[in-house]
């Protein structure tokens, strides 16, 4: 049986699959590790590559940041499956606020440990949350390692890719306020589903993998 290597969005962990069934397989969390500074997404694929010893026969599932750095593993490593989850595959399909946070890099000039307390600023983005997931949200933020945080929102804005690897499944939502599915091509949309539907909408998403896992 294939290993499942989950691996979450920008300020968050693996909680953030808490609501997704996947116990009839083996599944391996995958934890941020602290980048360079240098470190692009690509780079930092081959880290968590060698860091958790991802395997040919591997199943890879990515939410947000984590479908985008799925991608780049995949490109390195044939893997078996790569499942993106409220993500996005290639760089055109980015929103185009993208384009002026990268010509004006507000991002540099905030310490931070800032964008870790500002959940109540970003929530909103991400959709309806019940006060439990709301919760999760904002402990999962406060515990995000600041100098990765910072990193990922540099190395996202720059993120050049082109490159769609073979097997390859896109999940999203059509109220992702964040990644918009009108941009987003060749992929499954979850009717209602928002940024954070990993969590409100896990009974359609648990689906919907259990047909991709048995493909």
């Amino acid at each position: 049986m294939s290993r499942i290597y989950l691996i979450a969005g920008l300020g968050a962990d693996t909680r953030v699959y808490n609501n997704i069934d996947l116990h009839d397989h083996e599944v391996t969390p995958v934890d941020w590790i602290e980048p360079h500074e240098s470190d692009t997404l690509i780079t930092y694929a081959q880290k968590l590559i060698h860091q958790y010893n991802i395997l040919s026969n591997s199943i890879i599932i990515g939410n947000s940041l984590g479908g985008m750095i799925a991608v780049e593993i995949a490109k390195q490593i044939p893997v078996k499956k790569v499942i993106l989850i409220s993500s996005i595959k290639t760089s055109k399909e980015a929103p185009r606020y993208f384009g002026f946070f990268r010509n004006l890099p507000i991002y540099k000039l905030i310490p931070g440990k800032w964008f870790t307390s500002l959940g109540f600023m970003i929530k909103p983005l991400f959709g309806h949350m019940s006060a439990e997931d709301a919760w999760l949200f904002s402990d999962m933020l406060k515990s995000s390692s600041p100098k990765f945080v910072k990193w990922a929102m540099r190395a996202v804005l720059h993120w050049k890719n082109d490159i769609i690897p073979p097997n390859l499944f896109h999940i999203t939502g059509d109220k992702d306020l964040v990644f918009s599915f009108k941009r987003i091509p060749d992929a499954t949309i979850v009717k209602g589903g928002t940024h954070i539907m990993i969590f409100d909408k896990a009974k359609e998403i648990n689906k919907l993998l259990k047909n991709i896992l048995k493909k």
